[in-house]
C-alpha cells in the first residue's frame, strides 16, 4: 500500500511509518516537520494524491488549554484530511482515536463496542477527539471506508508524555495514588498500537470488511494494576514507591477547584489536577479486544512483560545520556 500518516513524525505516528516501511510498504510521513498541515485543505489534498490509504494520527492531545486550539486540531483538522481523501481519491481511512470519546467517569471493566458517549465530557481533548470520531465514521461509503481505533495509554520508547510527566512527579515526590489504589487498567505499547492500525488496513482492503464504519478498542492483551505497574516503573527507575493516597471525591473536588483558578485569572501552563484527571487515576478502565479481533484479526504481536522490559531499557538509557 501507499500510506500518508499524518503525525508521521510523533511518537505513534514515526513507530507506524517504521512498521509499513518494515513491511514494504511506501509511507509518507506528513506532519508540520514536513511541510504538511491538517488545516491547510489545499496542501493536504495535494500531499494525498497518489496514496490508497491514509492514517490519520495528528492530534491536539493534553488535558488543559484553550478550547479553539483542540477544535482546530482535532476537529476542523479531521474535516480537512476527510475532504482531502475523497478529493484525492483515496480509498481507506484509518483514525486514531481514543478511549476517552466514551468516559464517562464511572469504572468500564471489559468495556465492548457498544459504550455510548456520555451526555457530557470533563476535558476538551476527549469532547473533540469524540466529535472527530463521529466525523469519521459518519464519513465511511463504498469509496471511502473508515474505521476508528482506540489505543488507551500509549507507552513505549520514545514516549514523550505519559512516562516522563508522571516520573517527574514521583522524582519530586508531587505523585499520590488517587482513590484506593487498586483500579485496573488497559495499556497500549506504541509498538501494538501501530501493528493494530496496520492490521485494520489491511482489512479494510476488502469491500465486504467488517471493520469498516466502526470504533475499536486496541490495547495490550491484559490489564494492568494501575499502581502496581506504575511501581514496577519507578523500581526499575530506582525512585522511592509512591505511598501517599487522596481520596478520589477529594481529588476531583481539588481538580474543579484549580481549574476554576486557572481560568478565572488566566494562569499559565496547567493545574495540577483536573476533574478529568482525579477520574481518570482513580477508576477501573479496561477493554475488550474480541470485537477488534473478530472485525480485523488484531493480535498484538508485544506481550506485556517484554514491552515493559524494552521501556525501561529506553528510560535508563535516556537517564544516562
Amino acid at each position: 500500500m501507499r500510506a500518508f500518516v499524518t503525525g508521521g513524525h510523533g511518537f505513534l505516528g514515526a513507530e507506524l511509518v517504521r512498521q509499513l516501511r518494515q513491511e514494504g510498504h511506501e509511507a509518507t510521513a506528513a506532519s508540520r516537520q514536513s511541510g504538511v498541515d491538517i488545516l491547510d485543505r489545499a496542501a493536504l489534498t495535494e500531499a494525498m494524491v497518489g496514496h490508497d490509504v491514509v492514517f490519520h494520527v495528528a492530534a491536539k492531545a493534553g488535558v488543559w488549554g484553550p478550547a479553539a486550539d483542540f477544535v482546530a486540531a482535532n476537529v476542523t483538522g479531521t474535516e480537512n484530511v476527510l475532504a482531502a481523501a475523497r478529493a484525492a481519491g483515496v480509498g481507506r481511512l484509518i483514525y486514531t482515536s481514543s478511549p476517552s470519546v466514551v468516559f464517562d467517569g464511572r469504572d468500564h471493566l471489559d468495556a465492548g463496542n457498544d459504550l455510548p458517549y456520555p451526555s457530557r465530557w470533563l476535558a476538551d481533548y476527549p469532547r473533540t477527539k469524540a466529535l472527530a470520531e463521529q466525523l469519521v465514521l459518519g464519513a465511511n461509503s463504498a469509496s471511502l471506508r473508515t474505521v476508528a481505533l482506540r489505543p488507551h495509554l500509549i507507552y513505549g520508547p520514545g514516549d514523550p508524555h505519559l512516562l516522563p510527566r508522571l516520573l517527574a512527579r514521583a522524582r519530586a515526590r508531587r505523585l499520590r495514588i488517587v482513590g484506593k489504589g487498586d483500579n485496573r487498567v488497559s495499556l497500549t505499547y506504541v509498538k501494538n498500537a501501530a501493528a493494530a492500525h496496520l492490521q485494520a488496513a489491511i482489512a479494510l482492503a476488502e469491500p465486504d470488511s467488517h471493520a469498516a464504519g466502526r470504533a475499536f478498542f486496541v490495547n495490550d492483551e491484559e490489564p494492568v494494576l494501575l499502581w502496581e505497574w506504575l511501581g514496577e516503573v519507578f523500581a526499575g527507575m530506582a525512585i522511592a514507591p509512591v505511598r501517599g493516597h487522596v481520596p478520589a471525591a477529594l481529588a476531583y473536588a481539588l481538580g474543579g477547584a484549580a481549574e476554576w483558578v486557572w481560568r478565572t485569572f488566566s494562569l499559565g501552563g496547567e493545574p495540577p489536577m483536573t476533574r478529568f484527571v482525579a477520574r481518570q487515576l482513580a477508576t477501573s478502565h479496561t477493554y475488550s479486544l474480541q470485537p477488534a479481533r473478530a472485525a480485523f484479526g488484531y493480535a498484538p504481536p508485544v506481550a506485556g512483560a517484554v514491552a515493559l522490559a524494552e521501556t525501561l531499557g529506553w528510560l535508563k538509557a535516556e537517564a544516562s545520556a
